[in-house]
């Protein structure tokens, strides 16, 4: 049953799916035509809750593709979204199983939509190289598209494979436990579609390097490189395996990637053949196969009619009698062949799965000495072509000693070169602003022309038609006046014709009068006949006349019109000479350009590699401003070339641009690689790599723009994607302190300023605590001194407390000064600098007044030292600068809030100062007490010292205040 096979096949249990379920369910699919069922039922598995399970559902529908019905393609890309959806979710989870299965489900989706484009490919890929041929076509942007599809097909399955074989060496899971089985299990069909893949890739790309020129491929050959690596490299790991050894039999991959610039090395190409064993049949069925059918047994059927035979047949006490024991010695033997019936056929089903075996090693070992052979050919070819490059360049080594020479003289001439270049790009614009102006009045001349030329155009044709009419005219009257003369003729001749017939009949005189009137009357006719042939001659020799007239005025217009269309078609070339010279010297300063830009990013690139640059640094910080200006120059030269493509007679946009970006992305790189030697070792050497990115992008960019060949495809796309590498790496270095968000800066300075406020209450607190305590344990000299120490700090912290009251006032007046309409958070945000300098300033005066009571407090108890109050007391003079030059950043001068807040810090500074002369001079008075011995003194003696203890004081105390 396909249903319980499905459910058998796809479970929660950490094991591998059985063959004969998968088989199950292929053939099922063949049964149905179509893989309806098998998602139907499939998706009512637990897909989004266990890794495990989906895991093996990912398995089972690779099998299904690559060995069901042919329309399980289709009914499989119905549920593309549903796949895609599912790796969405395991890649967001952190589950070893998730991000197998975020891997399979994607290569699923990629080998879905690649059969679904191409039809003539099955999901198995087994296809000849004349269908793989037939698919490519004959364009070549097909076979290039189709290769990209291929490259990143065998990406999905090279990126599933090493992920499992990387989860499976960092676990304890080997690959004869079930665990380990159950991640390797879909690697068989991995390494079957992998070896078809790597096949394809092959011929494409040896199909492509016969077509376009080899530096075009370049990026092609290089990743074909690293697949080929990765791919070797999973093999042999696979092979290795013993889970591997009985189920698949892995090819071999050559030791080095084929040649493809040379077009003898696909003569060496061998496609590597995956073998798959015949499977023997299981000897015993597992506890979760259903339960087989009841067979019926030879030896059952003998049993049962012995059985079956009347008790008359046998001894009446119910023995056996003779014929008994035959059936039963019958049976054992019959038990004994059936055993060594399936013994045999197990030994003959194992000899011939070796014999297989046997046979395609040898087919493959006769594949590999063929290749061997013919490998041997190319190479000794190889050799002997290496052995004339080997003499070329002993001789060009030679001549390099010479071009050392003259290169160092052409070092010397560049700078001269780009100060004519400089000369002559000034004559270039000054030209072209005159060849512009040129081309204008030509232009117009030519609008002239032509205007003049359609009318000469128009009257030729006017004139022409007036001609044929004219003479259709005449050969109309020509005719109607040879019709009217042949009339007359005939009238004639009839008359003479009656004439002659009236002379012949006439014998009588009384008619000689009539016919002598009708005579006369003939002969008038005739006269005026003869007058109207006259006219109408005369008037047919005016119309001829008129018509030659007409006709010599048409050909005089018609010279005149040639000569005009000579003059102008002159002028026309002479304009299309000048627009050419203008192109070509246009071109030609767009290369001087690209050839300069060239030198400042090799310049730059050139430092990356100097022992003296090593000591220039730069922050990340003035990086990315760099970068920031490089990627709007990026765009800035992308438009310069599409208006040159527009309109290649005016490069100015175009050089302003080179110019602007080949400086920009020069201090780019250079700033990169100072960068770079502040910075951990991991960025630093992936900003340096970056930085050699960028150069090397940005010389192919410039490349392409330098032959005319190449002008249309120049992109400067891939430029900019370095650059935001660069950019990003520099964000990344940046201070941990600029990782807070701008919209948290607001509550951070009131947080600072309020929890100053509060370290100060505390340290009041402290004193007062302190100063009461020290009432109850000392007295005398000791006391006085602690008394006017601590006296003096609780003055400080009232002084800083005014201080932060004041900072605070002016803080409010600046943000209300400054914001406008925008929030408070805002102007934080939008001033962040000047903000995490008050905060800092803030943290700086807390901490001061902390530490001032820490140190207080041991000075009180004789457990600390006179100087680390003393110090503190410094620290705190310095924070409170530090505060009121933070806040008077941004305050008005005229402003009577900073006024306060001046007054308030000298105020700060007085009393700090008050701290360091009672401190000073409470460590004198119990430094005297502790060493002075008055037992022998007289009383004027004590005096004495007493008013010099006092002199002693009272100077110090004027130095202190000096000095503050």
């Amino acid at each position: 049953n396909p249903l319980s096979s499905i459910s058998k096949a796809i479970n929660s249990a950490e094991t591998p799916v059985k063959e004969k379920h998968a088989r199950r369910i292929i053939l099922g699919t063949h049964r149905e035509k179509g893989a309806y069922t098998f998602w139907s039922y499939a998706l009512g598995f637990p897909l989004h809750s266990s890794s495990i399970l989906c895991w093996k559902f990912c398995n089972v529908l690779h099998k299904v593709l690559r060995d069901g019905h042919r329309n399980v393609l289709q009914d499989c890309m119905r549920h593309h979204s549903s796949l895609v959806e599912i790796g969405k979710l395991w890649s967001n989870l952190h589950d070893r199983y998730g991000q197998l299965v975020a891997l399979y489900s994607k290569l699923l989706c990629t080998k879905m939509e690649f059969h679904t484009k191409h039809s003539d490919i099955p999901p198995n890929l087994e296809v000849t190289d004349e269908v793989l041929e037939r698919t490519a076509g004959t364009d070549i942007n097909n076979v290039f598209q189709l290769t990209v599809e291929v490259f990143d097909y065998l990406d999905s399955e090279l990126r599933l494979a090493e992920t499992v074989i990387r989860q499976l060496n960092t676990s304890i899971a080997i690959s004869t436990l079930t665990s380990g089985q159950c991640r390797l299990s879909p690697l068989i069909q991995v390494i079957q579609d992998c070896s078809h893949l790597y096949h394809f890739t092959v011929k494409l790309l040896f199909k492509l390097h016969a077509c376009l020129p080899a530096d075009t491929l370049q990026g092609h050959r290089e990743r074909f490189h690293d697949q080929f690596h990765s791919l070797k490299t999973f093999f042999n790991k696979a092979r290795d395996m013993m889970y591997f050894k009985r189920l698949i039999q892995i090819p071999k991959l050559p030791d080095s990637p084929p040649n493809f610039l040379h077009a003898a090395s696909l003569a060496k190409h061998v496609k590597p053949v995956v073998v798959i064993p015949d499977e023997e049949e299981p000897e015993q069925q597992d506890d979760d196969d259903d339960d087989p059918e009841p067979l019926i047994e030879v030896s059952d059927v003998s049993t049962s009619s012995v059985q079956a035979q009347p008790q008359a047949f046998g001894p009446p006490n119910g023995g056996f009698d003779d014929r008994d024991l035959q059936i039963e010695s019958l049976k054992r033997d019959l038990e004994l062949l059936r055993a060594e019936l399936e013994r045999v056929k197990a030994e003959a089903q194992r000899y011939i799965t070796q014999l297989k075996s046997q046979i395609n090693s040898l087919e493959a070992e006769l594949e590999e000495q063929r290749a061997q052979k013919q490998r041997a050919l190319v190479e000794n070819e190889q050799l002997r072509m290496e052995l004339e490059a080997t003499r070329r360049r002993n001789a060009e080594h030679e001549s390099l000693q010479t071009t050392f020479i003259e290169a160092e003289k052409r070092s010397q001439a560049t700078e001269q070169r780009y100060n004519k270049l400089k000369e002559k790009h000034t004559e270039l614009v000054a030209s072209h602003a005159e060849l512009l102006r040129k081309s204008a009045d030509t232009a117009k001349m030519l609008t002239v022309t032509q205007q003049t030329q359609d009318e000469v155009e128009r009257t030729k044709q006017q004139l022409s038609f007036e001609i044929d009419r004219i003479k259709q005219e005449a050969d109309m009257k020509l005719e109607e006046q040879k019709f009217e003369m042949e009339k007359l003729r005939r009238e004639l001749e009839e008359k003479m014709a009656e004439v002659t017939r009236i002379k012949g009949t006439l014998q009588t005189s009384e008619k000689v009068s009539v016919l002598s009137s009708s005579m006369t009357a003939l002969q008038a006719e005739k006269e005026r006949l003869m007058r109207s042939v006259s006219e109408k001659e005369a008037e047919l020799s005016s119309l001829r006349q008129s018509a030659q007239a007409q006709q010599s005025s048409l050909q005089q217009e018609r010279e005149r019109s040639s000569r005009e269309l000579g003059e102008l078609q002159g002028k026309l070339q002479e304009k299309e000479q000048l627009k050419q010279k203008l192109l070509e010297e246009q071109f030609a300063l767009l290369q001087g350009t690209v050839a300069e830009a060239e030198n400042i990013i090799q310049d730059a690139v050139a430092k990356l590699d100097d022992p003296l640059h090593v000591r220039c640094t730069s922050s990340p910080d003035y990086l990315i401003s760099r970068a920031e200006a490089t990627l709007g120059s990026v765009d800035k030269v992308k438009k310069g070339h599409a208006d040159y493509l527009r309109n290649m007679g005016d490069a100015g946009g175009l050089l302003r641009a080179l110019t602007q970006f080949s400086h920009l992305a020069a201090d780019t790189i250079i700033n990169g690689s100072a960068t770079a030697h502040m910075a951990p070792t991991d960025h630093a050497d992936r900003l340096t790599e970056n930085c050699r990115g960028c150069a090397t992008e940005s010389l192919q960019f410039f490349k392409d723009l330098k032959s005319k060949t190449t002008l249309q495809r120049a992109d400067p796309a891939s430029i900019r994607i370095v650059i935001q590498k660069i950019l990003y790496l520099g964000q990344e270095l940046r201070p941990k302190g600029s990782d807070v968000r701008q919209e948290e800066l607001g509550d951070l300075v009131d947080k600072e300023m309020a929890a100053t406020s509060a370290a100060i209450e505390e340290a009041v607190r402290r004193i007062d605590e302190m100063m009461n305590q020290a009432r109850k344990d000392t007295t005398g000299i000791k006391l006085e001194v602690n008394e006017r120490i601590l006296f003096s700090c609780t003055d400080l912290m009232k002084a800083i407390r005014m201080l932060i009251i004041a900072s605070t006032d002016l803080q409010k007046e600046i943000v209300e000064g400054g914001r406008g309409a925008a929030t408070i958070k805002e102007f934080y945000a939008r001033n962040s600098r000047w903000t995490e300098g008050l905060i800092s300033a803030a943290k700086a005066v807390g901490w001061g007044a902390t530490e001032m009571v820490e140190s207080a407090d041991k000075v009180v108890l004789h457990t600390g030292k006179y100087e680390e109050l003393i110090v503190c007391s410094h620290e705190i003079a310095a924070s409170t600068a530090q505060l009121v030059a933070a806040s008077k950043v941004k305050a008005d001068r005229n402003s009577t809030r900073l006024t306060t807040l001046q007054q308030a810090s000298r105020h700060v500074n007085q009393m700090a100062a008050n701290v360091v002369a009672s401190t000073r001079t409470g460590q004198e008075h119990l430094e005297e007490k502790d060493t002075m011995d008055f037992s022998g003194m007289s009383l004027i003696k004590l005096r004495k010292e007493e008013m010099e203890s006092q002199v002693r004081f009272l100077c110090s105390l004027l130095a202190e205040t000096r000095e503050t």
